[in-house]
């Protein structure tokens, strides 16, 4: 694999998030054990204050050696060696269990000499709701050498171990989901990164489509611009200086727009300058009525002639791209009404035509990159989806806000915020 910074930024996130869960499951590890040692401790302490009290009951001496046998996790024998009361042995196992706040489910059985079998006391609940689910009487058995001994069982010690730990548990599950989202998030971004590329080798290759025809142009062009048959007719000549002026421009436009739509960063120098809005509208208009003789284009200025501080080169772009896709998509005949407005301490623009409108469903995403409106009566106009990208682009380098809605009857109207610090 191919060490980039990506990939190392995603590997040394992966590690590190190993690492911690895998210090939180040791930390876990270790309440575990340190849970069950006390546990232990409590049960083993208790169990040696009930025999040194039936000692003391019985006046004997109390053996050297400890009486407590631990046979598994949750189940105790105890050698009394002496005679014992039932009764008694209940009462010092409730206080005994109390004192050590062991508040824990038990069962107790003692040895009967006499029918030489075990015989179950009583088990004494404390949380569970289901005595006789955890019973289990058949679980004492006889030990072999001893006389005098009872024992004593713990049926929910482990689900103890579990229910004590619940902090614990609740930390590692949030730290394993954190592990699976970010696993998820970092497939979501490989594969970003692969249509990425895919977009790019898509733009590489378009550029040559754009290019290859338009220099085919520009060299008609400009060799039939010299010929004495064009210089001699005013009107011809006039044609072919739009056709290379627009082909130049065009040229310029392709370059700006696919730098754009190369990378979501902002890639463009913007050369700011004072200019009048409504004279660079008024260029637009007519170069689109130029193009599309069937359109119709007003441009309306409305109390403030204050010079915009923008790049002019991209407005003009912006201005015109929005024109040219309301023509396109619009009417037979399209209307299209732009109208500059004071806005507070700045201007609003809108761009308003008599066009079909935009579905619901779409009009969110217009202005995302190669995004295309399904049109099924018009795929002859389908473009590459980077026009109004651009447009948004442009806005947010300059600093305005851009919105789209559908109007109240028919077409849409699109508005750009331009705020005061872009006034002169």
């Amino acid at each position: 694999m191919k060490f980039n910074k990506l990939n190392i930024i995603v590997l040394i996130g992966l590690l590190a998030i190993v690492g911690v869960i895998a210090m939180q499951l040791a930390t876990l590890n270790q309440a575990y054990t340190f849970e069950k040692k006390e546990l232990g401790e409590k049960i083993h302490f208790a169990l040696q204050d009930v025999v040194t009290k039936i000692y003391r009951d019985n006046k004997s001496e109390q053996p050297a050696t400890s009486p407590i046998k631990k046979i598994s996790e949750d189940y105790y024998v105890v050698n009394v060696d002496d005679v014992f009361e039932a009764d008694i042995l209940e009462i010092y196992l409730k206080n005994e269990f109390q004192k050590v706040k062991l508040d824990m489910d038990y069962e107790y059985a003692m040895y009967n000499c006499g029918s030489d079998e075990m015989v179950y006391g009583e088990y004494i609940t404390m949380n569970s709701s289901d005595k006789e689910k955890h019973t289990c009487k058949n679980c004492f058995t006889k030990r072999p050498g001893l006389v005098y001994y009872f024992a004593v069982r713990f049926p929910q010690l482990r689900h103890s171990y579990i229910t004590s730990l619940q902090q614990y548990w609740v930390y590692t599950g949030v730290l394993l989901l954190v592990l699976v989202i970010y696993v998820y998030s970092v497939l979501l971004l490989l594969r970003q990164k692969k249509y990425t590329e895919l977009q790019k080798d898509f733009i590489n290759n378009m550029t040559h489509e754009f290019k290859t025809p338009l220099s085919s142009i520009l060299i008609a062009s400009n060799y039939a611009i010299k010929q004495e048959a064009i210089e001699t007719n005013p009107k011809l000549s006039k044609y072919l200086k739009i056709i290379i002026e627009q082909s130049n421009k065009l040229n310029q436009h392709i370059e700006r727009i696919l730098s754009v739509a190369k990378t979501e960063g902002s890639i463009v120098s913007l050369e700011k300058k004072a200019f009048n809005i409504t004279e660079t509208l008024e260029l637009v208009k007519d170069n689109a009525m130029l193009k599309f003789e069937n359109a119709q284009v007003n441009v309306t200025s409305l109390g403030d002639s204050r010079p915009v501080k923008a790049d002019e080169f991209h407005f003009y772009n912006i201005a015109y791209n929005i024109v040219e896709n309301a023509i396109k998509y619009g009417t037979a005949t399209p209307k299209i009404d732009i109208t500059v407005t004071p806005e507070g301490k700045g201007l609003q623009l809108q761009f308003k035509d008599d066009g079909p409108g935009i579905a619901a469903e779409h009009i969110d995403f217009v202005f995302d990159r190669f995004y295309r409106i399904p049109r099924e009566n018009k795929k002859e106009v389908e473009g590459f989806g980077i026009g109004l990208f651009y447009v948004k682009k442009i806005c947010e380098l300059h600093g305005w806000k851009i919105s789209i809605k559908n109007n109240s009857g028919t077409g849409i109207t699109i508005t750009i915020h331009i705020p005061k610090s872009s006034l002169e």
